[in-house]
This record gives structure tokens, sequence and C-alpha cells, in this order.
């Protein structure tokens, strides 16, 4: 069986600025992480050990899988809290894979919404009609312009 080794690789920075919403900053860190700086938060980013990365954070295309789950969730949970139901047990996961054509780019994503048993079953379709269309899933539909330049 193989082994992996973690390194620890320190989120904090030099800086302790808040930045504003909207903004965010990202620099290497060692090796393959980057840290991400948004608002007053701190994480890493990076690739896997078999990638040649320290595993000491998520990929960024785990992120960008992951931001789309967390929004569904978050909406999910709003519409439960809405409606006076307790969203501890809502559940929700998600899994992508990657196109197999060029360029590389996340090919598909699939999530699972698993609400608490008290929701009642004629509240099911508004729910997952407003999950659906929280802002990152909306973002992907009608997609932002992109914009990447050369300091």
């Amino acid at each position: 069986m193989a082994t992996t080794q973690q390194i620890e690789v320190p989120v904090g920075g030099d800086t302790a600025e808040v930045l504003p919403s909207g903004r965010i900053e990202v620099e290497p860190v060692v090796g393959d992480a980057y840290r991400v700086a948004v608002r007053g938060h701190k994480f890493l980013v990076d690739q896997p050990v078999g990638a040649g990365g320290a595993d000491a954070g998520v990929t960024p295309v785990e992120l960008f899988a992951a931001s789309v789950a967390s929004c569904v969730a978050f909406y999910a949970g709003r519409y439960l809290q809405r409606h006076g139901i307790s969203h501890e047990k809502l559940r929700v996961t998600a899994g992508f894979v990657m196109a197999p054509d060029r360029p590389a780019r996340v090919g598909g994503i699939r999530v699972r919404i698993t609400p608490p048993p008290e929701l009642p079953e004629q509240r099911r379709t508004a729910l997952l009609a407003v999950a659906s269309h929280c802002t990152v899933h909306n973002s992907l539909i009608q997609p932002p312009d992109v914009q990447v330049t050369l300091d």
C-alpha cells in the first residue's frame, strides 16, 4: 500500500488586511500550494501528492465544484429556515468529472440534496427549484465575462 506524506503549510500570510467584497488575492506559499485571501478569510489550494503537490488543501477544481454544492446547500438551508424547518439534517453531496477532451475543464457536476425527514412532500419541488437557482449555479448557466490580464 502506498503512503502519502503530508506536510504542514502555513495558511497565514503577512497581510492582516480585510479585502473588500468581490476581491480575491492569491499568492504562492510553497511548491504547488497557494494562499487564497477572500475578505478576512484565508485558505490553501494545492495539488494531490500524485500530481506533484503536498495535498495541503483542495485543488482549485475541487473548490469550484464545492462552491456549487455549498451554494445549493445554502439556498436549500435558507428555504427550510423560512418555512420553519430545521436544516440540521440537510445533506448535500456532489461529484464532478473532467471533460474527456481539450481544453481541460470540468465536464459535469452532479449535486444531490437529501432534505431533512421533516420536509413535507408538498414542499420538495419548491425546495429543489429554490436550491437549483443558487447564485453559483446561475453563474454557470449564464456565464460571467471572465478576463485574465497581465500587469
